[in-house]
């Protein structure tokens, strides 16, 4: 990715517009709202009647249960009382979501450069176990160097402030500390070789993003792959996507697609299927790691 966000569920998402929701945990939130709805369901209640129980709308309970909004702990107690939930231990569980949902993830500091809906994202991104990706236009933001990140955000940002794009850049290095957290998710990326020989910066940049690529790729949780140009055509002719999984069981896998000004996110069954199978087809038609190590290398000295 090097979009905005770069540069930037069936029940819980559905093919939508990031509406960029202020608050902390997004996880949290589309958890707490899957709770509440089957809690809801499960005792006969409709949305207008739960609505009418914390004075507020249909539409604002539907909005609750997909995760959209920050929730209120008076809110959410008094639906658990409607919702016939009198067990402590359970109430103080629910509730202890509801701090967890409210609380300001890291990337809220970078307010002033960050996008509302990417930071949906953001918080989709470090709760997932498993992210997959296809990039063809740009090295992933989560594998750039700090000189290769700071050509592709003047390049995309044209006309922006020295501190702006300081800022964005120090936002693309804090995201990378993912992949080497205590919990750091399975990252299988595949990137087009366009992404490769398309120049960011000059040649000791891109000869510094080549070496970075071959060492980071050795990391355990790290699977990196290059589509070559000799291949042809292949399965990821729709453009760059991600794939996201989490360990939750009440989650969904979720495929991001980002746009120049928003971000969409698709979590049918037979939509993720399909872009599940096209990052399988490109895993299964590139090189494998060592071939693509030999294929950087061989980059390497081209540059």
């Amino acid at each position: 990715m090097g979009r905005v966000g770069e540069v930037t569920a069936g029940q819980a998402w559905g093919p939508h517009h990031a509406d960029g929701v202020g608050g902390g945990s997004v996880v949290r939130r589309i958890l707490l709202g899957s709770q509440l709805r089957r809690l809801r369901e499960s005792r006969g209640i409709t949305r207008e009647a739960a609505g009418y129980s914390i004075r507020a709308s249909e539409s604002k309970i539907s909005r609750l249960e997909l995760g959209r909004v920050s929730f209120k702990a008076r809110d959410v107690e008094d639906l658990l009382t409607l919702y016939g939930v009198t067990d402590g231990a359970e109430r103080e569980s629910l509730l202890g979501l509801v701090r967890e949902a409210n609380a300001a993830g890291w990337w809220h500091s970078y307010g002033d450069v960050l996008p509302g809906w990417f930071q949906t994202y953001i918080g989709l991104e470090g709760a997932a176990s498993l992210i997959r990706i296809y990039e063809v236009q740009f090295v992933h933001g989560l594998l750039q160097t700090e000189a290769y990140a700071h050509a592709v955000v003047s390049r995309g940002m044209r006309g922006a402030s020295a501190a702006e794009i300081d800022r964005r850049v120090a936002l693309r290095l804090e995201r990378q500390k993912v992949l080497v957290s205590e919990n750091a998710p399975l990252f299988h990326a595949v990137l087009d070789e366009a992404a490769l020989r398309r120049p960011y910066g000059d040649r000791a940049v891109m000869r510094g993003q080549l070496e970075h690529l071959i060492e980071i790729s050795q990391r355990p949780n790290v699977r990196l792959q290059v589509m070559p140009f000799s291949f042809g055509g292949h399965a990821g002719e729709s453009g760059a996507f991600t794939l996201l999984r989490f360990p939750e069981s009440d989650l969904q896998d979720i495929v991001y697609l980002e746009q120049l000004t928003s971000a969409l996110y698709l979590d049918k069954d037979e939509e993720v299927a399909q872009y599940d199978r096209a990052m399988t087809r490109l895993q299964g038609d590139c090189p494998d790691p060592d071939g693509t190590r030999d294929l950087l290398r061989g980059l390497l000295q081209l540059s």
